[in-house]
């Protein structure tokens, strides 16, 4: 019997996990993750509406605050069906098409948004290092270039992630650990050798994560040189504030990211509670937070959304 053909006869579906061993807990769990998803909802939508319909916002560092909003609303949704009918309706089984659909689309925008905070700190070092040449540098050609090329770049590492998991048997238990899916999660339920998923996934993180950190690092390196560099102490303080949110972002993103994999990898022996805890700070906190910290941080936004909800005329 081939693979595939094990997968469909003996696993049709996976059941999701809410709060372990406090299956009682969950509908409590509901409330509070309706009020983040619907936070996530109504904030980045603000910020993709306000850039949108205020013409003085159609700079770069905005176009990218809006691939930003439009990605974190995009992961929060991913994985909002999954974790909203197992905490609210305790439906817990998901069939392992929609799964494997579920896995693609989370990692797919996970590694869309490590690569838009790559994009947002090279457009912080153009705008200080270059501030004269920064709109001519950045222009819209080049704005819709890096998209394509982050977006394409994170389907094209994830692409092969469904293919692999579809070829293997999953003949003992099929109770994933999350109340979504993700690759490693399911990887670890097969009956089978997954050292060509392990090594795949080892090699889409380095190629996405590991390199993206390094390339935040050298950039942000070269920010600090670029800002020393600059005569005055208020235009220091100054260039210093305008990466503040991005560095805000980044923190909230890859922290926990890390902190989750590291649990994966050697803390196996930790309450299972632990790796719900960190997986659902992952996903959720990052969508949430964004929005705030930049209406909060960014004058420019902050005065928008303002006007906006004052019913007043949005301009500069």
């Amino acid at each position: 019997m081939s693979p595939f053909n094990q997968t469909t006869d003996n696993h049709q579906n996976f059941i999701l996990t809410g709060i372990p061993g406090m299956p009682e807990k969950d509908f409590w769990m509901a409330l509070p993750l309706c009020l983040l998803y619907s936070t996530t909802f109504l904030g980045n939508v603000i910020i993709l509406v306000v850039i949108k319909v205020d013409r003085s916002l159609h700079e770069p560092m905005y176009y990218f605050l809006a691939m930003l909003a439009a990605t974190d609303l995009s992961l929060s949704l991913s994985s909002m069906p999954t974790m909203i009918s197992v905490h609210w309706f305790n439906w817990r089984s998901v069939t392992f098409d929609a799964c494997i659909t579920q896995m693609f689309f989370i990692h797919t925008f996970g590694g869309v948004e490590s690569g838009v905070l790559v994009a947002m700190a090279f457009d912080r070092f153009v705008a200080i290092r270059f501030p004269l040449r920064y709109a001519t540098i950045l222009t819209h050609g080049i704005i819709g270039k890096i998209g394509a090329t982050v977006l394409l770049r994170s389907v094209g590492a994830v692409l092969p992630v469904p293919f692999l998991i579809k070829r293997l048997p999953f003949c003992h238990s099929n109770i994933l650990s999350h109340a979504y899916c993700l690759h490693q999660d399911a990887m670890r339920l097969a009956c089978a050798d997954t050292r060509v998923n392990s090594i795949y996934g080892l090699l889409a993180v380095i190629f996405i994560i590991v390199l993206d950190v390094l390339i935040l690092l050298i950039s942000y390196f070269l920010i600090l040189q670029a800002v020393l560099g600059i005569a005055s102490r208020e235009e220091r303080l100054k260039a210093l504030n305008t990466c503040f949110s991005h560095v805000c972002a980044v923190l909230l993103f890859y922290v926990p990211l890390i902190g989750m994999t590291l649990i994966h990898r050697f803390g196996k022996h930790l309450s299972p509670i632990v790796h719900m805890l960190l997986a659902n700070v992952y996903l959720l906190l990052p969508p949430v937070l964004n929005p705030v910290v930049y209406s909060v941080r960014t004058k420019q936004i902050r005065q928008r959304i303002v006007r906006v909800f004052c019913g007043g005329r949005i301009g500069p």
